[in-house]
């Protein structure tokens, strides 16, 4: 705090010296000095550091918009929404005050964008774009939430707008991801490598494309090199919860499940979700810990409980739990189709059709499934819950394809499910 009230000082000092027609100027230069010294601070350090601006300068909106970034990124590195509501309000004090602001329009589409309102979020960032058609960041924000809303075509052109104007970490994840969800795996896992050379002023932001990393390369067997990018993403931010997670999946998928255990713990002492705790349920299960997995199972039924007190009507990963659990099926299929009311993309549609599957709907399961692969998506869980969903409709030469083609990709995609996979191709081969 020392550091920080020494800078303030400095650059007070400095405004008092100054006459009315350098003032521009002066402001510039305290930007960028305030901007390379927050550069070097931990998110908590900025935080404490915006809030004191915003108490001393409360006029200043800008330190305002200062303090709501700060917050959203801390959101990221606990997944605590309490910190997305406090830049919501800051965000609208800002506009409430000056509605033109576009720092804070900026963030107001970011702010939506983790409320899940991707339909409100492609009209702002339309409208920004509008305002400033070469900044990438609207273009980012509108091709996140065509992706969302399941709209690809219009998506890929909002990415490669946003690549070409700034080619960064922030737009090369965007391309990676694109390209993976449109069955491109090599060209996914050869622009994430991009965007984590492009590097961030963020420690969480490259940690967060390391684990993507890992999860391209896990999901398509390379699991050595999957190990490599989540260790890289616990060395580059401490405690990272997803590496932890991602380690747990790498574990576990090998037969080391004391040590898929661990990790587990890990990843859920930060963040307790809920395919956490089903991870740690099968594996205590599976080592013969059934009052710990029946904690965690008890665990899920928690969560889903306060998301109901909340009103919460959606989560598909949630949904997915239930369904590979073989329980509370009837909350599935509630929960993966109030999803695909705010979203249309295949992670929804593949969720909907598991939920649809374990329900005994397997006409609408097998629609279900169709959506989720039109676009050739390189995921070994939509190929083993397509081939499932073809079983039961009695296609076997469809259910082999795609059994085949999930254990081809990762034969130990999901160390439960893929067992049920193998099982399930033998009995059709038999």
């Amino acid at each position: 705090m020392r550091t920080i009230l020494l800078l303030l000082t400095s650059l007070a000092s400095l405004a008092w010296a100054q006459n009315e027609s350098s003032a521009r100027l002066l402001g510039a230069l305290q930007d960028r000095a305030l901007a390379d010294h927050a550069s070097a601070l931990k998110t908590d350090e900025r935080i404490a550091l915006y809030e004191t601006l915003v108490a001393t300068k409360a006029e200043n909106l800008h330190y305002q918009n200062l303090l709501a970034t700060a917050y959203i990124q801390k959101m990221r590195e606990t997944t605590d929404f309490a910190y997305v509501d406090r830049a919501e309000r800051l965000i609208n004090q800002v506009l409430s005050s000056e509605g033109n602001n576009y720092e804070a329009l900026r963030l107001r589409s970011e702010i939506q964008l983790e409320r899940h309102q991707f339909a409100q979020v492609a009209e702002y960032s339309r409208d920004m774009i509008r305002i400033a058609p070469d900044d990438s960041w609207n273009w980012g924000t509108l091709g996140d939430a065509l992706m969302e809303l399941g709209d690809y075509d219009h998506a890929a052109d909002a990415y490669q707008k946003m690549v070409t104007l700034k080619p960064n970490l922030a737009s090369y994840n965007r391309a990676s991801y694109y390209r993976f969800v449109l069955g491109d795996a090599p060209g996914a896992v050869a622009v994430m490598k991009q965007a984590i050379a492009a590097g961030s002023s963020s420690s969480e932001n490259t940690a967060w494309c390391l684990v993507d990393l890992g999860s391209l390369l896990f999901k398509t067997g390379q699991v050595d090199l999957a190990g490599q990018a989540y260790r890289t993403a616990l060395a580059t931010f401490r405690g990272y919860y997803p590496a932890y997670a991602g380690l747990g999946r790498l574990a576990a998928a090998q037969g080391n499940y004391s040590e898929a255990i661990e990790h587990y713990k890990r990843a859920q002492a930060a963040v307790p979700f809920p395919e956490y705790a089903a991870a740690l349920a099968d594996l205590f299960e599976r080592t013969g810990n059934k009052d710990a997995a029946t904690k965690q199972r008890d665990l899920i039924d928690v969560i889903d409980k306060m998301a109901r007190a909340g009103n919460e009507k959606t989560n598909r990963n949630l949904a997915l739990v239930y369904a590979d659990q073989d329980r509370r099926l009837d909350r599935a299929l509630e929960l993966a189709q109030g999803e695909l009311k705010v979203r249309g993309d295949v992670y929804t549609y593949d969720a909907l059709a598991w939920s649809l599957y374990k329900n005994g709907k397997y006409e609408e399961a097998e629609q279900a499934a169709f959506k989720a692969l039109k676009w050739g998506t390189p995921e070994p869980a939509f190929h083993y819950h397509a081939g499932m969903i073809a079983k039961a409709r009695g296609k076997k030469e469809d259910a082999a394809k795609h059994l085949q083609r999930a254990l081809a990709l990762n034969p130990a995609f999901d160390w439960k499910q893929a067992a049920v996979a193998n099982a399930a191709l033998k009995e059709l081969q038999s």
